[in-house]
């Protein structure tokens, strides 16, 4: 049973940053019909967490909201007409809570947890029963709430378009949540990767989770250009994980294969726009991924399970009321891979 009221960070605007959240006591949300009651255990920060605090986030929001998108925790009531879930699941968050399946398309937008809807940084959270997916048997529920955004997003990545195939080569940037997960799924689709980074240190991190080469960017300007020497036939990659953006775009052309898919994640290197005929040239196909469906979610749980897949955690882990402290160590991208907020035991 949980109680009246609960504590939630919850955010009006852009205009003061991280000084900008609050941290309140509000009523705990009513369970409505069709809507599953969850006591939220953990929660996880994405880039765009932060960058909606810093008024850096490049897509429109509606304010007020509690942020947060990622989530995990137990179902402990639910409404009379749920089918999907029982008292005592475990449940991670969907994204796009009106993405259940197919292409996304302008109405699912408005749909997103933390940006339009309340999101996870909060004791208590109410969702559509559509909104939820079953977490994997192998992770607990700290592990299963960094999957909602970067795990699906590296998923919808390699599968979404065009699947991954055994002997198929990857390129990934950086040891953020994206790259690592995506890292993690091309490893157990026995595909070649190779990861960029910024220090030797992160370099043997990658390849002790599977990377078959990396590549100093801060050492080596033409990095793109190295990727494709290190594929067979020097080809160039079928995938890319590009998570920077404008100022990586190039080296990500300079690597792809003709008929490669460059996947546009991220925004790190800013919001500059860049539009370039080598891609048309290079007839490789650029592609926005906008998080996922709830059917690729439910595909991403089962191959977690199959190959036991563990998130890799940050070892700093914070707690709900120190969620602002965990906002600035991403936004300082002192993390490797994901940073994980404790809500309740």
């Amino acid at each position: 049973m949980a109680p009246s009221t609960m504590k939630q960070w919850f955010i009006k605007g852009q205009e003061k940053g991280f000084e900008g959240l609050e941290f309140l006591e509000v009523p705990v949300p009513k369970v409505g019909e069709n809507e599953v009651l969850v006591k939220l255990h953990a929660a996880s920060l994405n880039y765009r967490d932060v960058a909606i605090a810093k008024n850096e986030y490049p897509s429109p929001l509606r304010f007020p909201f509690c942020p947060g998108s990622d989530g995990a925790g137990e179902v402990i009531e639910i409404g009379s007409k749920v089918t999907k879930f029982r008292i005592g699941d475990k449940v991670a968050t969907l994204f796009h809570q009106g993405h259940l399946y197919g292409d996304i398309d302008s109405s699912i937008i408005p749909t997103s947890l933390g940006g339009f809807l309340d999101g996870t940084l909060r004791q208590f959270g109410v969702y559509n029963e559509n909104g939820l997916v079953k977490t994997p048997n192998n992770l607990d529920l700290n592990e299963s709430s960094t999957l909602s955004c970067a795990a699906l997003t590296a998923w919808n990545a390699l599968y979404g378009l065009k699947p991954l195939k055994p002997g198929d080569s990857v390129l990934i940037q950086g040891t953020g949540g994206v790259s690592i997960f995506a890292l993690q799924f091309a490893k157990a689709a026995g595909a070649t990767i190779i990861a960029t980074t910024s220090t030797k240190e992160k370099e043997e991190a990658l390849k002790k989770l599977g990377a078959h080469h990396t590549i100093n960017y801060k050492e080596d300007a033409n990095w793109g250009k190295t990727a494709k020497s290190l594929t067979s036939g020097q080809s160039g990659v079928d995938f890319v994980i590009d998570v920077a953006g404008s100022e990586s775009l190039h080296h990500s052309i300079d690597a792809i294969r003709v008929g490669g898919i460059i996947n546009l994640i991220g925004f790190l290197s800013g919001k500059k726009p860049q539009l370039t005929m080598e891609l048309l040239f290079r007839g490789c196909t650029a592609r926005g991924v906008h998080v996922g469906s709830r059917q690729q979610m439910e595909e991403m749980v089962k191959a977690i399970e199959a190959n036991d897949i563990h998130p890799v955690i940050d070892d700093k882990v914070f707690n709900l009321e120190s969620a602002r402290e965990a906002y600035d160590y991403v936004w300082n991208h002192r993390q490797f891979g994901k940073v994980v907020i404790k809500i309740s035991e």
